[in-house]
């Protein structure tokens, strides 16, 4: 009896390895890691933005609405629980895009409004913060890339046959993915590059104000 139950379950094994489902597990698992990679430096690119606004403050107070509108985006990231689970619900994950986006385009507007500021330009905690935010977003463009990738396989084995069959019987479903009307937009990196800095003796925001 116990050895043909050893039989009857190695038989199912087969069948399920046959059908796709390790395959599933292995994609599902791989989507994950991508995942957590992309959440990091998402997360890395947000834990920059409280001493990349308090610089630009120190220079720039006036401008207001540009930094307020730069923490509301923060925050509205932060209010994301950017879990695995989120990987299985399109409407929720295309909140979590709309957020990231938000922050994207926020950042890009501080750093046009910091343009206009030489002495912030010349300014080495803010040229660290800005080589810093450069790095990062391409980290994220790296990641992004990578979870697309990972996703794609992960969607392609359970649409397809005979895969599908047992996909539709275990409940997996087609992962979402960074794929929205503006996409090219919220890809792209905030220009960081300002160029050579201004002269040395340029003055500090003590001096400009006397």
């Amino acid at each position: 009896m116990r050895s043909r139950l050893v039989i009857v379950l190695a038989f199912v094994a087969s069948l399920l390895s046959g059908c796709g489902y390790n395959q599933f597990q292995s994609g599902d698992e791989a989507a994950k890691a991508a995942w957590s990679e992309v959440i990091n430096q998402y997360q890395r690119r947000a834990d920059l933005v409280p001493n990349l606004v308090s610089t630009v403050q120190g220079y720039a107070s006036h401008e207001k609405e540009v930094l307020t509108a730069v923490t509301q985006a923060r925050a509205s990231v932060g209010g994301i629980q950017a879990t695995p689970e989120l990987l299985n619900d399109p409407a929720a994950f295309a909140r979590f895009q709309q957020a990231q986006a938000g922050l994207t385009s926020a950042l890009s507007r501080l750093l046009v409004v910091a343009e206009n500021y030489p002495q912030l330009k010349a300014d080495t905690a803010f040229r660290d913060l800005q080589a810093q935010l450069e790095g990062t977003e391409n980290r994220i463009a790296v990641a992004r890339n990578r979870y697309i990738k990972a996703v794609e396989a992960y969607n392609v084995s359970v649409r397809s046959f005979p895969n599908n069959l047992t996909a539709k019987a275990f409940g997996y479903e087609v992962k979402p993915v960074f794929t929205v009307d503006n996409e090219a937009a919220i890809a792209k990196p905030p220009k960081v590059d300002f160029g050579s800095a201004p002269a040395a003796n340029s003055a500090t925001p003590a001096e400009a104000s006397r």
